[in-house]
């Protein structure tokens, strides 16, 4: 059994389809998605209807994202808020509002049932984003930084690359975890990226609400498949770029 962890899908599926076929993943394989689901591109609806499908045969654990978050208040309040809907949302509510509301109810359930973190067994943690206090996730006092935060990779990504925990400077913050495994800020907008490394801070979203593929790796042996950029099975789409 293998555990996986997927970047940010962005309604995706067709790129989702293709990865998760790649990686020859099985039902005895541990899938864990870091969030943003939907807003991006056209399938938004059909997203999420596959991955309820999916947890029904497979081992998923499904991480909340910040576009989950904007989609779900939405759904629930009709609220059209406009940042939304100029970054992806748009895509989103006409997936939603062709499926029709007598649809939406496992959906919104779905929606309210994601993690805002997951701590496995070996101490690795995953979350969309990251966090904000120095004593770890148990101490977070806002929520929200779990999938809106950004100074966490921004943290992982400016310390030397040459300090070790222990050593005098590497960051408290992430001195709890063996790794951490994020999404939310994309690696690029413009083409093509892989999983990148910041300390023990692993980023996975290679950009697949913009113009590059959607992401899959295998947390133990850090092997990872990546789908065809996204845009290639939307050619009529602007996605989010």
């Amino acid at each position: 059994m293998a555990t996986y962890v997927i970047g940010d899908i962005h309604s995706g599926l067709k790129a989702l389809e293709q990865v998760l076929e790649r990686a020859k993943v099985t039902p005895k394989d541990h899938l864990i998605f870091l969030g943003d689901y939907v807003d991006s591109w056209s399938d938004a609806f059909e997203t999420v209807e596959f991955l309820i499908a999916l947890d029904k045969s497979h081992q998923c654990t499904f991480i909340r994202g910040n576009h989950d978050e904007l989609c779900r208040k939405w759904m629930l309040t009709n609220e059209e808020n406009p940042q939304w809907l100029a970054h992806g949302g748009t895509a989103t509510r006409a997936s939603y509002l062709k499926a029709g509301k007598s649809k939406w109810e496992a959906h919104l359930d779905f929606l309210a049932s994601l993690k805002n973190n997951y701590l496995d067994t070996e101490n690795r943690l995953y979350l969309h984003a990251g966090f904000t206090n120095l004593n770890g996730i148990a101490y977070e006092y806002f929520e929200q930084s779990f999938y809106w935060d950004r100074t966490l990779w921004e943290l992982a990504t400016a310390i030397d690359p040459n300090l070790r925990e222990g050593d005098a400077g590497f960051p408290k913050r992430l001195t709890h975890y063996k790794e951490i495994y994020i999404g939310h800020t994309p690696l690029s907008k413009t083409g093509h990226a892989t999983p990148k490394r910041g300390a023990n801070v692993w980023n996975i979203d290679t950009g697949a609400a913009f113009k590059g593929p959607l992401t899959l790796m295998d947390v133990a042996t850090k092997a990872f498949w990546q789908s065809d950029p996204v845009q290639s099975f939307y050619p009529t789409e602007k996605g989010r770029n």
